[in-house]
C-alpha cells in the first residue's frame, strides 16, 4: 500500500511538473501602446515590435514615450506606410539594430531614402513566410485592404501595398494582426488555412474597418479564439469603440479582451 501510494504520488507530481512546463511553454506577453503599435515578448525571450508610434502618439501614456524602454527588440513588423504606423520605425531600429520587415516594394523605398539601411531590411511578399529572428518563429505576409504611402522629407513616396501578419510561435500559437484593414473576402481565407488563436484588430472607421463591419469578419470569416479590439479613439474620425463592437458580435463565441493603452496582456 505505501508503494502504490508512493507511485501515485509520484506520477501526479510528474504530471504537475508537465503541466507547469505547459504552461510556461504557452506563455507570451503582449504590449499595446495605443493605435496598432504592440510589443510581443515570446516564451524564449524574443521581441517583436509592431507598427511602433509611440512618441506622438496620443494614446500613448506619457511613462512609455521613451523608446529605450522597450529594451532589446530583434524585429520590427511594418504593415504599411502611413506615419501613425511607422512613425518610430528609423530611430528604433538604429537604437535596436533589429531586423525590420515590410513589403517588398515599401522595403525598397525604405532603402533607396537610407530610412532603415539596407541590411537591416526584410523585404517579402503575401503568402510569403519567413523565419528572420530563428527556425522557431514563422512570420507569414497576408492581405489587408488599405493604402500605403511613404512621406519622407516634405515628399510623398508609393509605399508597396498594405499588409497583415500571422506570427507563429514556437509552441504553435498563431497571432493575427490585422493592419489597417476594411472587411474582404479573403479573411475566410486566413481564418480556414492558418486559424489564428488571436486577432488583433482594427475597429475604428473611417479608415479601416468600423466595430460593426470587424465583427462580422470576427463572426463569419475568420473565428478566432479571441480577439483583442485596436486602432480606434487615437484620432477623432476613429470614432468605433469597443463597446460597439462587442454589441455587435452578440452571442459570439470569439472572446473579446479589451486593452488599454500601455496595458501587458500575459497568455
Amino acid at each position: 500500500m505505501i508503494h502504490r501510494n508512493r507511485l501515485v504520488g509520484g506520477l501526479l507530481a510528474s504530471l504537475a511538473l508537465f503541466g507547469a512546463s505547459v504552461g510556461q511553454a504557452q506563455a507570451f506577453e503582449l504590449q499595446w501602446f495605443g493605435q496598432a503599435a504592440f510589443k510581443l515578448t515570446t516564451e524564449s525571450g524574443k521581441v517583436i515590435v509592431i507598427d511602433p508610434f509611440l512618441l506622438k502618439n496620443p494614446k500613448t501614456p506619457a511613462e512609455l514615450k521613451n523608446l529605450e524602454q522597450l529594451g532589446k527588440v530583434d524585429l520590427i513588423l511594418v504593415t504599411h506606410g502611413h506615419f501613425d504606423h511607422t512613425a518610430d520605425v528609423p530611430a528604433l531600429a538604429a537604437m535596436t539594430g533589429a531586423k525590420v520587415g515590410m513589403n517588398a516594394d515599401m522595403g525598397s523605398v525604405y532603402s533607396s531614402l537610407d530610412i532603415v539601411p539596407k541590411d537591416q531590411l526584410v523585404r517579402w511578399n503575401k503568402s510569403g513566410t519567413v523565419m528572420p529572428i530563428g527556425d522557431d518563429i514563422k512570420i507569414t505576409m497576408v492581405r489587408a485592404e488599405h493604402s500605403s504611402t511613404v512621406t519622407h522629407d516634405g515628399h510623398v513616396h508609393a509605399g508597396g501595398e498594405p499588409v497583415g501578419y500571422i506570427i507563429e510561435l514556437e509552441n504553435g500559437y498563431k497571432i493575427y494582426h490585422s493592419g489597417d484593414t476594411g472587411v474582404f473576402g479573403d479573411m475566410k481565407m486566413i481564418g480556414d488555412y492558418y486559424k489564428p488563436d488571436l486577432a488583433l484588430i482594427c475597429i475604428g472607421g473611417w479608415f479601416t474597418m468600423g466595430p460593426v463591419e470587424a465583427a462580422y469578419a470576427m463572426n463569419e470569416l475568420m473565428r478566432p479564439k479571441m480577439v483583442v479590439p485596436m486602432h480606434y479613439g487615437t484620432f477623432p474620425p476613429l470614432k468605433g469603440t469597443p463597446e460597439e463592437f462587442i454589441k455587435a458580435l452578440g452571442k459570439s463565441p470569439v472572446e473579446v479582451k479589451v486593452m488599454t493603452p500601455g496595458e501587458t496582456l500575459t497568455l
